[in-house]
């Protein structure tokens, strides 16, 4: 038989055999001796007790710190193991938009091992206390209470949770910002490489829809797949200080225009927009100023729009250069209403000869939905009054077309009557010098002159006989000559 190991005992065997020895000697011996005996092999008993509990409380402390160290030792095993995941993580080729959501997984489990191993720090620090205060105590009677570790399991999740988020939402903030730099670095680009393109949609006469200008609208080509519209590219360019710049570029491009509206009848118009903060800059301003005064002989088939609220706010300085731009011929239109609360003589004096109202806007003073002090059907009488041309905006169908006919719009503007439509490149080449004359046979002679009309559209020229043939004895009927907008049509398809 294996012997018995006394520590395996429970620690009550030893009062039991004390007790059960002292009771027999007290039987045994007569007399005094035999009680005195019993009575100390008790106590031994007693004590014996006494000590396999205190070895046993000894062993268990023992044991619970030696797993706290182990559990420890596990923590540290970890957190070295998620940071060598989080740099594999970063060392992946991937999108700063895709790994986001790994690092704030990876920064998640990194606070969770974190906290675990504050807490079992805690523990230990505790029972260290506890164990540091009994020693110090002379009799185990005035112990005091261990201090309790106080852990609210709902605290710690707030805050968990508060840490989380704020790790994702700064994670989310530097890759919204990472693309915009990205996406403002594009719109730099194309603007420096001549991505720039103008789109013109018709200004039709109403009721009878004849084109009596164009408006310029600015598209940016990032790519032979990817074109912006101005709400999507506008806000990063006057953001990065790009304003001036594109608003330079797309004046250039309604000024030749305007030299090739300018050289057919019928007193075809182009207008087009600035960016805010080139009407807020004096200095952009005077820049625009002196392109128009190098192109004066084509300022007058342009047309320069202005937000009503823009108009409201301009400093003397600005509106001293609206007045040089108006005596060089340039027209304005006041654009973008958000209200009728107009003066018409003081608009005619700052050189506007347009008001552009959106067709919505009209109709909501129409039917009531917006109370003014002019009516929206006297608008258009009141502006005539003094040379001004009401001209609908952003017309989208032909019932909101015929609205603005019973209103008196003299013009309109939408996708009722067209959208807008690309210009070819050749539009905007210069003009090449006319070869000198050559003394050539009569039939040569009579031969018509190349027009404008066949720079624009590059159509053939017609064949003509050759010198040898003499030339018939009935005089040819003159070229047909076509009205511009089948010419702009024509480059614009």
């Amino acid at each position: 038989m294996a012997p018995a190991r006394l520590k395996a005992l429970h620690p009550l065997a030893g009062a039991v055999t004390g007790l059960s020895a002292g009771a027999a000697v007290a039987i045994l011996l007569p007399g005094g001796l035999g009680a005195g005996l019993g009575l100390l092999a008790s106590g031994a008993g007693l004590m014996l007790a006494l000590r396999a509990f205190e070895r046993r409380g000894l062993a268990r402390h023992e044991q619970a710190m030696a797993g706290l160290g182990e559990v420890k030792v596990r923590l540290a095993t970890n957190a070295i193991r998620l940071d060598a995941l989080s740099q594999r993580v970063q060392q992946m080729p991937m999108r700063d938009a895709d790994a986001a959501p790994a690092r704030a997984a990876i920064h998640e489990l990194t606070a969770e091992v974190g906290l675990l191993g504050d807490l079992i720090h805690q523990v230990a620090t505790t029972l260290a206390d506890h164990e540091t205060v009994l020693a110090r105590l002379p009799e185990p009677a005035a112990t005091l209470p261990a201090p309790e570790v106080v852990l609210d399991p709902e605290t710690v999740r707030r805050e968990r949770a508060g840490k989380l988020a704020a790790e994702r939402a700064a994670a989310a903030a530097a890759a919204q910002e990472e693309a915009e730099a990205a996406r403002a670095a594009l719109i730099g680009r194309a603007l420096s490489e001549g991505g720039l393109e103008v789109h013109l949609q018709p200004i039709v006469s109403l009721p009878q829809r004849r084109t009596c200008g164009y408006e310029a609208l600015a598209r940016l080509r990032l790519d032979e797949n990817t074109l912006l519209l101005p709400h999507e590219f506008i806000e990063t360019v006057e953001a990065r200080g790009f304003g001036p710049t594109l608003d330079a570029l797309v004046l250039t491009r309604a000024l030749a225009i305007a030299r090739h509206l300018g050289s057919k009848d019928g007193g075809i118009f182009v207008s087009c927009n600035f960016s805010n903060a080139t009407w807020t800059s004096s200095r952009a301003l005077a820049a625009l100023t002196r392109i128009l005064d190098k192109y004066q002989e084509h300022t007058g088939h342009l047309v320069i729009e202005m937000p009503q609220t823009i108009f409201r706010v301009l400093d003397p300085t600005s509106l001293g250069l609206l007045g040089a731009m108006s005596a060089n011929g340039v027209r304005f239109a006041l654009d973008q209403l958000v209200d009728l609360r107009l003066d018409p003589r003081a608009l005619f004096d700052r050189g506007v000869r347009y008001v552009k109202a959106s067709a919505a806007l009209l109709q909501a003073h129409l039917d009531g939905r917006i109370q003014s002090d002019i009516d929206a059907g006297d608008l258009a009488t009141l502006l005539a009054r003094v040379s001004i041309t009401l001209v609908a905006d952003q017309v989208e169908d032909n019932p909101a077309a015929a609205d603005m006919i019973d209103l008196g719009a003299t013009m309109g503007q939408g996708q009722a009557f067209s959208p807008p439509r690309p210009v070819k490149p050749e539009v905007f080449a210069e003009p090449t010098p006319m070869p000198a004359a050559q003394p050539e046979p009569a039939a040569a002679a009579a031969r018509p002159a190349e027009s404008i009309v066949d720079r624009l559209i590059g159509q053939e020229r017609v064949a003509r006989p050759p010198a040898a043939i003499p030339a018939p004895a009935v005089q040819d009927a003159p070229p047909e000559r076509l009205p511009f907008r089948a010419v702009l049509r024509r480059a614009s398809a």
